[in-house]
């Protein structure tokens, strides 16, 4: 894989904010679920990064382009997913020329790695190579990216993936929709170009259920928390949960040591209002 120049990417407490983009139809219709954004959380976790932002577009190529040129113009880490196959609804690699504004051209690693496949393909079912046959011409279009990409090898069919760098500094990454090719593809950038920006695990979530309380009573309470202390107030309110029924689960994320001492003043706090206390949790992020 062509990497990034990890020189031009920032120290780690220049990290941007990361993006995951997923394109296709057949998530926005119901006819496959979507398993990407689970898995990128959870990849990202390990490595004590989160997701800032995730967003699902259908095979619309307008629509695929403004998306990408919106987030081309910004600073952020992105990752694509689906969309760059070489067939008539797959319509990312060209969105992704459109939207920064340049041509398409075969990449030569990209040529050289899906003819090698094909090669390997051709001797598993005993036939020879024939690098001119129409079907085979055509599969060279999966390595037709925008001017100026870098490929992302794919160690499950050598078929890869494609980064490019936007006008605001977005380095965005395409990869298949196959969770098998995606998810490795993913783990390689994580694990290569961005690995100064790992995080030591040290983030924390710490909450409380709270029966009988509406949220908007609570509100001063989870401002002061804010304003007091460097940490995420939440709220995750329920009207039908199987054991607490309805309720209200408070709490503060953000660094561990922060987020205990914010926790003890959402506690006194929630005292104060004369709050009934449910369980506590605590998840490590």
């Amino acid at each position: 894989m062509n990497q990034p120049d990890t020189a031009a990417q920032g120290s780690p407490s220049e990290r941007p904010e990361i993006g995951l983009i997923i394109v296709g139809d057949e998530i926005l219709s119901g006819r496959r679920v979507d398993k990407h954004l689970p898995r990128v959380i959870e990849l990202l976790g390990e490595r004590g990064l989160s997701l800032a932002w995730s967003q699902i577009v259908g095979d619309d190529p307008r629509r695929i382009t403004e998306v990408l040129g919106r987030v081309f113009a910004g600073p952020d880490l992105v990752f694509c997913c689906g969309g760059i196959g070489a067939t008539p609804d797959d319509h990312t690699r060209q969105c992704a020329a459109a939207a920064l504004g340049v041509g398409l051209e075969l990449h030569p690693r990209a040529r050289a790695l899906i003819e090698e496949r094909m090669r390997e393909v051709a001797a598993e079912q005993g036939q020879p190579f024939e690098p001119d046959r129409p079907d085979n011409v055509h599969r060279l279009n999966m390595g037709v990216f925008p001017a100026g990409a870098e490929i992302i090898a794919n160690p499950y069919n050598k078929i890869p993936g494609f980064s490019c760098t936007g006008p605001g500094g977005a380095r965005v990454h395409f990869v298949p929709g196959f969770p098998v090719m995606a998810w490795p593809m993913i783990e390689s950038l994580l694990d290569g170009p961005y690995r100064h920006w790992h995080r030591p695990l040290e983030r924390q979530e710490k909450s409380v259920v709270v029966f009988g309380a509406m949220e908007a009573s609570l509100t001063p309470l989870m401002l002061q928390i804010e304003r007091d202390h460097p940490v995420k107030v939440f709220s995750l309110p329920s009207v039908d949960h199987p054991v607490h029924g309805r309720h209200i689960e408070l709490g503060v994320k953000g660094a561990a040591r922060a987020v205990s001492a914010a926790y003890a003043d959402l506690l006194a706090g929630l005292q104060g209002h004369g709050a009934r206390l449910g369980p506590e949790m605590v998840r490590n992020l």
